[in-house]
């Protein structure tokens, strides 16, 4: 990866590059910015600049590249090391490397575990930083999400952060880094890492992924310029008609009252499965917002709805008003904690389906 694959960035590019050329290359680096701004694909090529690049560094295989990320204990009561994850990492970072802990999770095949950088990976870390460089060159240590290292993990690592081995790196991407300990962060260059443009989003989804100039501006007008959730719209648009099927059917069913039918409803979208039933709860939210605003009348400003879902808007949009929109909005809410918290799909659903019947009347 190089920078020439980084969306966008310019300024920080820049940046990287002269410090790189000046020889000004600091020990401790933070690369902060919200989700899919591409902080981390930056620092894993300006990781592979500073070793040099070549096959190795490309697949991410470097002797002298060493990553820390956040993961789960295999074993109960056991922590584990990230490099026990590696295989996935590298297939991950090099298939796809805009991403978010969703992705991640996705990867790893989880759905709700608490992921973290265990306590004992800074014993892991100062054991690969402290060997001589293999290649003669910098050693270099990207730490992903830092605010998800164990207190006792970066606690053990403020001294060698501080004053690390001669040509030694260490490269944070952080999302949060206003809960990295503070103690980090002041030993720590940081380097802010702007949210994209949608100009740029939009324009990398049509030269890089394919997508009809039309549906890459919808998408990058709706993603905030964030890369991670505009690659997640394109995946879920495969389930967009299945979406917006199930949307409609169950705002008809919710206002002729057919009970039974909703019954079944629920149990169709129960078969999806957690993941696709978290994202069709998005999707409802996304909808409920959409059809509300259209009753402003400005569309083209303000909606970010295909042509199918704005063809429905015309005659369903009067029944999302100020009067219900709040309390739809809620329900859904309340629908996806539980479902997070392990509620059972099928009965969350079934009420949440009962519930409509009352809001969806009250126009």
């Amino acid at each position: 990866m190089t920078f020439d694959d980084i969306i966008g960035q310019e300024t920080v590019k820049r940046h990287l590059k002269e410090e790189l050329e000046r020889g000004r290359v600091p020990h401790a680096l933070m690369l902060h910015g919200p989700e899919g701004c591409g902080a981390l694909p930056l620092a894993i090529a300006y990781a592979q600049m500073l070793l040099g690049g070549g096959k190795m560094a490309e697949k991410l295989q470097h002797p002298d590249l060493h990553f820390a990320f956040p993961i789960y204990k295999k074993s109960s009561g056991k922590d584990s090391y990230c490099d026990e994850f590696m295989g996935d990492w590298r297939e991950q970072v090099i298939n796809r490397p805009y991403f978010g802990m969703a992705e991640w999770m996705s990867t790893l095949g989880l759905e709700n575990q608490q992921l973290l950088i265990y306590a004992n990976e800074s014993e892991a870390i100062i054991r690969k930083l402290s060997l001589k460089a293999s290649q003669g060159g910098y050693k270099v240590m990207v730490i992903w999400l830092p605010e998800k290292m164990h207190e006792a993990c970066a606690n053990k690592l403020l001294k060698m952060i501080e004053e690390p081995p001669a040509h030694t790196v260490f490269i944070m991407v952080s999302q949060q880094p206003d809960k990295v300990l503070q103690t980090i962060v002041s030993r720590t260059q940081m380097v802010n890492v702007p949210a994209l443009q949608p100009e740029e989003v939009e324009r990398a989804l049509v030269d890089r992924w394919n997508i009809l100039p039309n549906e890459a501006h919808r998408i990058a007008r709706s993603c905030g310029g964030n890369m991670a959730q505009a690659l997640r719209t394109i995946t879920r648009d495969a389930d967009s008609q299945l979406f917006f099927d199930l949307f409609v059917q169950l705002m008809r069913l919710a206002y002729t009252r057919k009970v039974k039918e909703m019954k079944q409803w629920s149990e169709q979208v129960n078969d999806m499965g957690r993941e696709r039933i978290k994202a069709f709860l998005e999707y409802c939210q996304k909808m409920t917002r959409e059809n509300f605003i259209y009753n402003f009348g400005r569309q083209e400003e303000l909606n970010y709805m295909s042509e199918q879902e704005a063809q429905f808007a015309i005659k369903f949009a009067p029944f999302i008003n100020e009067r219900n929109v709040i309390g739809i909005m809620n329900e859904l809410s309340l629908a996806q904690r539980d479902i997070l918290q392990n509620a059972s799909p099928k009965i969350v659903l079934f009420d949440f389906a009962l519930k409509m019947i009352v809001l969806i009347k009250n126009r």
